[in-house]
């Protein structure tokens, strides 16, 4: 009963299945819930760019204007590609339907394993950026980061198991502060240029020749690095089924309004970051550093760190509202358990929800909230499906041939020509911090496969075929291991008689001087029922048992038989008294369970105090 109110405190009432079509979200409440990942890319995405280009000097920061132009490009042709998807495939599954349906299964398996992984390290990294945001608001804070971030992650996970409508209504708010901070800066900033009230030498002119050169690839990798900006582009595809009707229009139009501010957000940072010659450092992200320059530390500079906080840590978001979703696609295929198949008391998958937060705080524990580590992992895992769905698409329009083919064609082959070269810049050049993604896709593919040849064989093994005969039992051989003469042993004898015709009752004695004694009080007690004492000198009780399964086993003539062990147990009024009874009976049902060919049953016997 506390567990339950405690539950309902957390999570709220439960809803009907009727009230799911309430669950359903307008453009607002999905641009807040679906868009809150790629936006807040806004707050790292440049500062990934710096990062590489300081390593040159900072004279080599103009060189982000480009890259940035070549960002923007790809965020296009990514938006103008998705679109498709999303009317090609209305009922939602993005990367992994668009690969399975056209160029086949492990394609589609790839795609979905990398996006599962992606969704995991979305919420790691959008949590642990928005504990640097918080961090470089309060240095004092630093050396707890790891702890902010996963009580953050427990939050947002009680947010998403009170259903996708609450956690919408809650989200839209910091996201949009968020769009207002950044516009406000952004506005604020280029007044400060276009105004003269920023001192010239601050940057360096575009076209600054740098001494001893720049490669060209640190360019492309600083140009992968600002891809990550990119990420969580691909989330609304994924989730047209929590759109209001017509969904496949509404996810359209989102996906639009999405890419128009994320391409207005990314390139006022970067432009503004260049401008006031923002260099990256450890304890201080570039979006608290140009809020200093063209605010000082003031409200407003309190406000957007506030926000960037918030719509980093709530950017985890998108990670719990598509997690489940591709959970729910994979699981129907019977790539991934059917637990992910379960709606909550809320109609979320709320499996998929807890799955997905105890990934993401290991990954986050795993490496110490570190955002630059996680980034490149991230960003290579969101490229590999989006070059899979493109891919996808171009094969379909091929094969289908429908009406206006060819442009939507050529838009897909652009689209799949830019993600396989962001690829292969990724893995040519941050191959050190992206190579373990060649070790566990192939192994989640592979796991994929055994677990839909496991129910594959079971459905197998249980389908009923012609000419099938049960086995019909002609008795049943009723065994009952005993620790003393005790009322929850009396009730499991009472018990036994009524489903078996023959009942034994097996105590295992630790030395003769027991045995002796029960052997005696037993014939007081229950002289009508078969009493075996087993004697061990190892103190164990699972062994002696299961030999005298094996030979009771033997000795019924009449193999249809059935054998049952009844194991009494204690049922205790408070939670916390388990921990002081029955772990011999539960060791004993998990054993025979698994080990041995016979009936296991449990007889409850519930204590008062």
């Amino acid at each position: 009963m506390r567990y339950s109110n405690l539950k309902r405190t957390l999570i709220g009432r439960p809803l009907k299945s009727t009230e799911l079509g309430e669950q359903k979200l307008g453009i607002l409440k999905a641009l807040a819930i679906l868009s809150s990942d790629a936006l807040s890319s806004v707050a790292y995405g440049t500062e990934q760019i710096l990062l590489v280009l300081a390593t040159v000097s900072a004279v080599a920061f103009w060189y982000s204007i480009p890259i940035a132009v070549g960002v923007l490009i790809l965020l296009i042709a990514l938006i103008l590609s998705y679109r498709q998807i999303i009317y090609a495939y209305p009922h939602g599954g993005g990367a992994y339907i668009v690969s399975r349906s056209n160029l086949g299964e492990n394609p589609g398996l790839i795609a979905g394993g990398s996006l599962l992984v992606d969704y995991i390290l979305t919420v790691a990294v959008s949590i642990s950026a928005g504990t640097d945001a918080i961090t470089s608001a309060f240095p004092q804070l630093h050396h707890y980061k790891v702890l902010i971030a996963c009580i953050l992650v427990v939050f947002i996970t009680i947010l998403n198991l009170r259903g996708v409508t609450e956690s919408a209504s809650v989200l839209a708010y910091p996201v949009y502060l968020f769009v207002l901070a950044l516009v406000i800066l952004i506005g604020v900033g280029l007044w400060h240029m276009v105004s003269g009230q920023v001192p010239a030498d601050l940057h360096t002119p575009i076209g600054t020749v740098i001494p001893g050169g720049i490669s060209l690839f640190l360019l492309l990798r600083a140009f992968s690095s600002g891809c990550s900006a990119l990420t969580g582009v691909e989330a609304i595809s994924n989730a047209i089924p929590h759109f209001k009707e017509p969904a496949a229009k509404n996810a359209a139009k989102t996906l639009t309004l999405m890419g128009f501010i994320l391409a207005i957000l990314f390139s006022g940072v970067t432009l503004l970051a260049y401008w006031y010659g923002i260099a990256p450092k450890e304890e201080e992200t570039v979006v608290s550093q140009i809020a200093t320059e063209v605010f000082g530390k003031n409200f407003l500079y309190y406000f957007i760190q506030g926000t960037t906080a918030l719509i980093l840590v709530l950017a985890a978001n998108t990670g719990f509202t598509a997690f489940p979703l591709l959970a729910v696609n994979l699981a129907t295929d019977k790539y991934v358990p059917r637990m992910f198949l379960i709606r909550g008391d809320r109609l979320g998958y709320s499996n998929g929800i807890l799955i997905l937060s105890l990934a993401s705080m290991l990954l986050i524990i795993a490496f110490g909230g570190e955002t630059e580590q996680l980034i490149p992992l991230y960003a290579v895992g969101v490229f590999i499906p989006f070059t899979l769905s493109q891919s996808g698409m171009i094969v379909k329009w091929i094969r289908e041939k429908p009406q206006g083919w060819l442009h939507k064609l050529i838009i897909n082959l652009v689209g799949a020509f830019i993600t396989l070269t962001v690829l292969i810049i990724f893995f040519t050049t941050k191959f050190s911090q992206v190579w373990s993604v060649l070790i566990f896709l192939p192994i989640i593919v592979f796991l994929f496969h055994r677990i839909k040849r496991h129910y594959h064989v079971v459905a197998n093994e249980l389908k009923l075929s012609p000419g099938y005969e049960d086995i019909k039992f002609d008795g049943n051989v009723v065994i009952v291991p005993i620790g003393g003469i005790t009322k929850v042993v009396e009730q499991s004898l009472n018990y036994a008689q009524v489903i078996g015709d023959t009942i034994i009752a097996v105590y295992v004695a630790f030395d003769r001087e027991s045995e002796k004694q029960m052997e005696e009080k037993w014939r007081e007690w229950k002289p009508d029922v078969r009493l075996v004492t087993l004697f061990t000198p190892y103190r164990s009780l699972i062994n002696p048992i299961s030999r005298f399964i094996d030979l009771a086993d033997d000795k019924i003539e009449d193999h249809n038989r059935a054998m049952t062990v009844l194991i009494p147990q204690f049922i205790t009024k408070s939670r916390w008294h388990d921990f002081l009874h029955n772990q011999s009976s539960i060791m004993l049902r998990l054993y025979l369970l698994y080990q041995k060919n016979v009936i296991v049953s449990t007889v409850p016997y519930r204590l008062k105090e």
